[in-house]
């Protein structure tokens, strides 16, 4: 890498390579598998997991339990596209411990039939639902025309697994959302629902809150995954600005030494030279001279510099009959576990979720991809263990902004949405938070490791739990939740409060730019507006308290990686365990009087992110980012005048007297300035 600029990974993972997420026990079962496998009585199920820590597999633990043992008909695998079904294929689990083995007629797996969704697949899951077959595999797509062409009470007791579920969601328009609303409206099946996602549908609920507050939830994390793996101990995330055609820059951040997956820009995205054919042409020819096609794969044959032979999959390619027989070489099972067998995939719409190439070291997607969810699946794709490989990327190549570019505005939104991206990926890879209160009952729990000093009951403690990587965090001040939903979003879906909050375009660009901001106008303000609409159905002090715990979870992050990056937390991360992050937490803890949080509502989570956006972006972009987004900035609204004077009114009964405008404290001020402009907002009958 010769540009120095670009080279800044904003989030570098590394991991202690225990073993123990790829060991398996006496059923065959590793740790994800057997966590999920515990909860297999459960009518509604829904499994948080990472690509590759072997969800498939869990469900057809489970459904085989459900068939044999809890008296089920029969089990219906919905997948969101026909390669995914291949994932289900028979397995002799038998070999392995377990007491029997998962098969599918081949005639009742319908991702691997002829013929379209709407048509006979449909007749088939009818005639499927009649016979005695236990098993059947198909499309979301198949099964939705299925549930309007039968009904969901053809489907009574029965399985029903929905793998990708991030695919579902509760706006009216989607079907499958839909459909599960009426199976659990009917109560008559049992759902098993699978995600590697971690959040869901991006901006939009999967399903409606009462339904999903019957599914009980297993998380299994990605710091559990990655630190129990053999080989893997470090994954970088970055975000890398070009000028001019990305294929003029692309060897910048391209090393044809690693394995990679590029993913090229669609054609109707700004990045997109509008020809994809030359686009492909252009990478081939930057990375060396073209030597044919292989007659046996169809893969680009290209010697480089160097005098290496890369092998090149194109899958971008509009001629069909090449593209299949490139796709059919890489799914050809002899060579699963052939390093040598392809260097480079170069694809547009396909090699993503559910695609299994285990070598994969670099993710490179070029452009800004529609959600957080599909960048995530991408970066799966090089999170696979494999010998050898002790590292991993991603990298997203985004276009500058420019000043004479009329679509400065769109560059801006897309620099935005993936520092958005490094953000919330820094949550998912990180250690799961536990916070606690600080009261005189306070105590140590067992497994956990308070550092050298061990437990003081005269401080917030911080513990940590190597096994389960899990924080236990001791907070002055913090509001616990009441009630079994809130305390459940504390527990499993803090980095869904997270993605929510990241994706907030005022919350980020404020967070980033406006330099008279007062933190607490996103901490508290924003972060509270963003958990009402969220979760309506909680009452304040349940909103309160999911907001503390998710604002904590997200600046405690921030802290350790600036202690980390500043090299204050020591440790070289090619050296064994990673304890970056872990150290850097305790020292951010030790180094505060009192960590309480009042103390973490001041804090800015964009800080880190803009420090690293100063050292990737030349500086005339960053002023042009600047100048783009101050244009837009807006003085109060009546929501946030309304937010800040309920806050004042708190304020009022814990101090005993109203917030001064005067006052040296930038937060007293502004819920003063708050208070008023509500008051002015009222009399102007902003309210009625």
């Amino acid at each position: 890498m010769t540009d120095e600029k670009k080279s800044v990974p904003s989030v570098s993972v590394s991991y202690s390579r225990n073993g123990t997420s790829t060991k398996a026990n006496a059923l065959g079962m590793r740790p994800m598998q057997e966590r999920a496998y515990e909860r297999r009585g459960e009518q509604y199920l829904l499994i948080k997991s990472p690509p590759a820590s072997g969800k498939s597999r869990a469900l057809m633990f489970i459904a085989l339990d459900k068939l044999h043992n809890q008296g089920l008909k029969q089990a219906i695998i919905v997948v969101p596209e026909k390669s995914i079904g291949a994932s289900f294929h028979d397995e002799p689990l038998t070999k392995f411990g377990f007491w029997a083995d998962w098969t599918v007629a081949p005639k009742w797996n319908l991702c691997d039939a002829p013929g379209n969704d709407n048509g006979g697949k449909v007749n088939s899951v009818g005639a499927f639902l009649g016979g005695d077959d236990k098993v059947l595999v198909c499309t979301h797509a198949t099964f939705r025309f299925a549930v309007d062409k039968f009904g969901v009470e053809a489907f009574d007791d029965r399985l029903i697994a929905v793998d990708e579920f991030h695919h579902v969601s509760a706006n009216p328009d989607n079907k499958l959302g839909i459909h599960l609303g009426e199976f659990i409206a009917r109560d008559k099946v049992h759902i098993v629902a699978m995600t590697g996602s971690y959040f869901r549908g991006d901006a939009e609920a999967v399903l409606a809150p009462r339904d999903e507050a019957k599914f009980d939830t297993v998380t299994y994390t990605y710091y559990e995954q990655l630190n129990g793996y053999e080989y893997l101990k470090r994954l970088d995330i970055g975000y890398f600005f070009y000028s001019g055609s990305y294929a003029d820059d692309i060897l910048n951040v391209l090393d044809p030494a690693e394995k990679t997956i590029i993913h090229i820009p669609s054609v109707n995205s700004r990045e997109s030279t509008k020809d994809k054919i030359k686009e492909v042409e252009h990478i081939i020819e930057e990375l060396g001279a073209w030597q044919g096609p292989d007659p046996a794969t169809g893969f680009q044959l290209v010697k480089t510099p160097a005098g290496r032979v890369l092998k090149i999959a194109d899958l971008v390619d509009d001629d069909s009959a090449k593209r299949d027989r490139v796709s059919a070489a890489l799914k050809d099972p002899a060579q699963k576990n052939n390093r040598d067998h392809v260097d480079i995939i170069i694809a547009l719409g396909m090699a993503k979720e559910g695609f299994d190439w285990i070598w994969c070291e670099h993710a490179l997607t070029v452009g800004y991809r529609s959600s957080l969810t599909e960048i995530v699946q991408i970066i799966g794709r090089a999170t696979r263990d494999a010998p050898g490989k002790t590292r991993a990327r991603f990298s997203n190549l985004i276009a500058q902004p420019d000043a004479a570019d009329e679509a400065v505005s769109e560059a801006v939104n897309d620099t935005l949405k993936a520092i958005a991206a490094s953000l919330l990926m820094e949550q998912v890879l990180a250690p799961r938070f536990e916070f606690k209160p600080k009261n005189p009952t306070s105590g140590p729990v067992e497994g956990f490791d308070y550092g050298d000093g061990g437990y003081d009951p005269n401080k917030c403690n911080v513990g940590f739990n190597g096994d389960t990587g899990q924080f236990q965090i001791e907070i002055k001040g913090l509001t616990e939740p009441k009630s079994k939903e809130a305390a459940r979003i504390c527990q499993e879906d803090l980095n869904e409060v997270v993605a929510a909050f990241v994706q907030d375009k005022t919350a980020i660009e404020r967070g980033l730019f406006d330099e008279e901001l007062v933190p607490e106008d996103l901490t508290v303000v924003r972060m509270g507006k963003i958990i009402k609409d969220k979760y309506p159905e909680l009452d304040e002090e349940d909103q309160e308290a999911v907001r503390q715990h998710a604002i904590a979870a997200l600046n405690l992050t921030q802290q350790a990686k600036k202690i980390a990056l500043e090299g204050g937390a020591g440790g070289d991360p090619e050296q064994g365990a990673n304890t970056a992050l872990i150290d850097g937490v305790r020292r951010f803890a030790m180094d505060v009087r009192e960590l309480d949080i009042d103390l973490i509502d001041r804090i800015n989570p964009f800080g880190e992110a803009y420090a690293i956006l100063a050292k990737t972006m030349s500086e005339d972009s960053l002023k042009q980012v600047q100048a783009a987004i101050s244009a837009k900035r807006t003085s109060l609204t009546p929501g946030e005048a309304k937010e800040l004077a309920l806050r004042a009114f708190k304020f009022k009964k814990e101090r005993g007297r109203l917030p001064s405008i005067s006052s040296t404290d930038a937060w007293e001020k502004r819920m003063a300035e708050g208070a008023a402009a509500f008051v002015r907002f009222k009399d102007e009958g902003r309210y009625d």
